[in-house]
């Protein structure tokens, strides 16, 4: 170049990169190695990529993985500014497969952008998409969720869906005809049907939304689920059927939940509802059951609830025998000073708990105290695991609610703790 030789041009035995493209050794890679790097880029600089050299320009096309409304650190762009971007790089991409698309979506209107998201989203499934997120953020319009249209998604690629602020309906959620799906998560959603339902689940994620029944709970079908999660949920608890394959759960029942009775503050109260002695609804044993017996298989087990809610000393009534659990953790709800009857139950139908978590009156992840249980002799309760051989409790400090605990642990188990 410094005796002024003009750049040599590259030929058919280089690949065809660009001519112009001089010292780009990036542009020598196969198109496979471009896509993966293209689809790394949010949508709009990939499509900027079209005009570094004629062997970018289309390029973007092709690339396997898409990332909409990803531009810049602020707050995500509303439907609006997306529409005119979007509609024209879907369009002109035509139906070349994905691996991953995420929209990540700001304010909307309901009449002409909730249509708008929905296309977008059956475009990307279309498109034999393998992992789907849609995320809409807290919007300023009025409109709380994206109302997803309740139609059946179809899909024998779809192995991941991850749903952020949308409300879904029954057709929706029966997932059915996607028979290669394994991971849903649901936040900040509002779940409004009979039945969630897939065949080929295996882990589920279902966080701070609401789940709502016209007519009664909503039921949870999946038989080969493997993990789940289910935290901070809105109305009422849902019917979780069988999970025989079930290896993790997280339960935790917050304020949110409209499942509470009265008289779990206040005996001397009078209430009617699926908790109290009194209630109507002491039904057929275990298929009463609204959590437990859905979560029976499970090896590692968290279960948290507020005091006043109901659903866990509900289930007790047909307490089902948790044969696989190896691991549990509790929090404060299952001992309520003078009535341990929960953890004791529980307990008692645990045969093979090795460990035994409690967290007592203390919201975490740091604990002020930790304690530790010593069983005193090899002569146990033939009503507890034989295999039990760790027993930690973890409070903020010992006050006499703790202590009664560890009373009736002391007892129980034939243990003492040390710190």
């Amino acid at each position: 170049m410094s005796d002024g030789m003009p750049l040599k041009k590259r030929g058919k035995e280089d690949g065809g990169a660009s001519a112009e493209v001089g010292g780009d050794r990036v542009s020598t890679h196969p198109d496979e190695i471009l896509n993966h790097v293209l689809s790394l880029l949010p949508a709009e600089e990939a499509v900027r990529t079209c005009l570094l050299a004629r062997r970018w320009r289309h390029l973007w096309k092709s690339s396997t993985g898409l990332r909409i409304g990803f531009l810049g650190k602020d707050e995500p762009k509303s439907v609006h500014e997306l529409r005119r971007f979007v509609d024209y790089f879907l369009l002109l991409r035509g139906g070349h497969s994905l691996d991953t698309c995420e929209f990540r979506i700001g304010d909307f209107s309901g009449d002409e952008d909730v249509p708008r998201v929905n296309l977008w989203f059956r475009r990307a499934v279309m498109c034999n998409v393998r992992a789907l997120k849609l995320h809409v953020h807290l919007n300023h319009n009025g409109y709380p969720y994206v109302e997803l249209d309740d139609l059946p998604l179809i899909s024998k690629t779809l192995t991941r869906l991850d749903l952020y602020g949308v409300r879904c309906h029954s057709r929706f959620l029966n997932f059915s005809s996607c028979p290669a799906l394994e991971h849903l998560r649901f936040v900040d959603c509002y779940l409004k049907s009979a039945k969630i339902s897939s065949e080929s689940l295996k882990n589920m994620s279902i966080v701070e939304s609401i789940l709502d029944d016209d007519y009664s709970r909503i039921r949870v079908y999946a038989p080969n689920l493997v993990s789940l999660c289910l935290d901070d949920l809105a109305a009422g608890t849902p019917i979780l059927e069988s999970m025989p394959e079930l290896e993790r759960a997280f339960v935790r029942i917050t304020n949110q939940c409209e499942d509470h009775c009265i008289k779990i503050r206040d005996p001397s109260q009078d209430c009617d509802c699926e908790s109290c002695d009194n209630s109507d609804s002491i039904g057929d044993r275990g298929n009463n059951c609204v959590l437990l017996k859905g979560l029976s298989e499970a090896v590692d087990l968290v279960l948290i609830s507020n005091i006043d809610k109901f659903i866990f000393k509900r289930d007790l009534r047909w307490c089902p025998t948790f044969n696989k659990l190896r691991t549990l953790l509790l929090n404060d709800y299952w001992c309520v000073p003078d009535d341990l009857h929960a953890l004791a139950c529980i307990l008692e139908h645990s045969p093979n708990l090795e460990r035994l978590t409690l967290l007592l009156f203390s919201e975490g992840p740091k604990h002020n105290v930790e304690m530790e249980g010593h069983f005193r002799s090899m002569v146990r309760s033939p009503a507890i695991s034989k295999h039990l051989n760790t027993v930690q409790i973890k409070c903020e400090m010992v006050d006499e609610r703790v202590i009664t605990v560890l009373k009736f642990l002391c007892k129980f188990l034939n243990m003492s703790f040390s710190f």
